[in-house]
């Protein structure tokens, strides 16, 4: 047993001893700490300047709008030129936008039409970022340390998540939402530094791809021209998404398991702590701790296994896992058990998530990596909103039946999923 542990935190710890994967680590952590800080800044200033709730949903929306309509264009630019070179320009647009917000606001200059523009920047900014921070790994490490890279990167992701907000709330508390966005400019232009310092891994020349698929089935990526539009590498990119029925499954489940996540553990769960459990924020609180947790610890456990599943079975087999999970939420008659279902569910989450995020990096040609992990954001961007107002309309009639349309639909997720042979089969 000591020497199985021994293995699997040397597995774990294999990456940390790469410079680049740790420049890559603590700019990846930095950006999304400085992106907590953007939310409580926005929201803050925004309230104290307006006193409208309103207002504040309009600034966080012009945020989200060209995020979600230009991340298909960052994951093209991503594959024409580098996701090196597009996450440090980001960090660094990032940095000088929140600095001149924060100058801004000291001087008591800022209007509400300036932070609706300053967050449709930023928005649009981040949009070049994300879908280059989640291809850029493959040139940082070895494929063989990919999955325990995954698992350290989202680890500290999801800690980032936590603190982001709370540091950002601290600093507005003992200063103002001013300092906060200057505090926040810092951690972007740090971050800028960190990958500006990476040093991709030296890789031999692609031999010729055979216009045939392989064997194993991955299909060669399409070739761009020297005259390829943005458009029409963009129409490429899906095109080779959507006709993959490997990839195609990935995409569906992960549209499945947002819409079965959004709503359930957002309207869900603050539903059940309040109505189901007779609880309050505290009761929410412990929910979200429970499945934050089981996240992390599924995340670094599959991280430090040294073999690699069937991830198709393991994308089934985590769609019955949730099934079963939302099911028992809607029988749950305590606080505990409630509390041990969410820590399980997230558990299969992390767990399956750092194979399947692996495997597309493993598989997917570089030349068109960023194309398929933005066509897999933009449906996530699509499918949350959609889950949270299904939710809110559902959960009028309590957490059962919410629960239970989830629970359905993962079911017949799972089934599709093992219906498919190609999809059985990858590894």
């Amino acid at each position: 047993m000591a020497t199985t542990l021994a293995d699997a935190g040397s597995r774990l710890r294999a990456p940390a001893r790469l410079p680049s994967f740790r420049l890559l680590w603590l700019g990846q952590s930095l950006s999304l700490l400085g992106d907590g800080f953007s939310y409580i800044a926005f929201a803050w200033i925004t309230l104290g300047l307006t006193g409208s709730t309103l207002a504040l949903g309009y600034v966080l929306a012009c945020q989200a709008v060209p995020r979600a309509l230009l991340t298909l264009v960052g994951g093209s630019l991503s594959d024409t030129w580098s996701s090196r070179t597009l996450m440090k320009f980001s960090s660094w647009a990032r940095a000088a936008l929140m600095a001149a917000v924060g100058l801004t606001g000291t001087g008591g200059a800022l209007t509400l039409w300036m932070l609706c523009c300053a967050a449709a920047a930023f928005g649009a900014v981040d949009a070049f970022f994300q879908p280059a921070r989640a291809s850029i790994l493959p040139s940082v490490v070895d494929k063989e340390l990919l999955a325990p890279a995954n698992a350290l990167l989202t680890v500290a992701a999801k800690v980032a998540a936590v603190l982001g907000p709370a540091v950002g709330g601290m600093v507005v508390a003992f200063s103002n939402a001013s300092v906060a966005f200057l505090v926040d400019g810092v951690c972007f232009a740090l971050c800028g530094l960190c990958i500006a310092g990476i040093r991709p891994l030296a890789r031999p020349a692609p031999e010729p791809e055979p216009d045939a698929p392989h064997a194993d089935g991955e299909r060669p990526a399409p070739a761009p021209a020297a005259g390829d539009s943005l458009a029409t590498r963009m129409r490429a990119g899906l095109r080779y998404a959507l006709e993959d029925p490997r990839i195609r499954t990935i995409l569906v489940v992960d549209a499945a398991v947002t819409f079965c996540q959004s709503g359930p553990f957002t309207v869900g769960f603050a539903t059940l702590a309040k109505v189901d459990l007779h609880g309050g924020s505290a009761t929410l609180g412990l929910l979200n701790g429970a499945l934050a947790g089981g996240a992390m610890l599924g995340t670094l456990v599959g991280g430090a296994l040294g073999s690699r599943p069937r991830v198709g079975l393991l994308i089934a087999a985590l769609a019955g896992w949730l099934a079963v999970g939302t099911a028992a939420l809607a029988l749950a008659g305590n606080t505990a058990a409630a509390l041990a279902t969410v820590l399980a569910m997230g558990f299969g989450m992390g767990f399956q998530g750092v194979f399947g995020l692996s495997w597309i990096q493993h598989n997917i040609p570089g030349s068109v990596l960023s194309r398929v992990i933005a066509v897999d954001m933009v449906i996530g961007y699509a499918v949350a909103p959609l889950s949270l107002i299904a939710c809110g309309a559902v959960a009028g009639s309590g957490t059962g039946p919410m629960f239970a349309l989830s629970a359905v639909i993962l079911v017949v997720t799972a089934l599709g999923i093992l219906s498919s042979r190609t999809v059985r089969a990858m590894r």
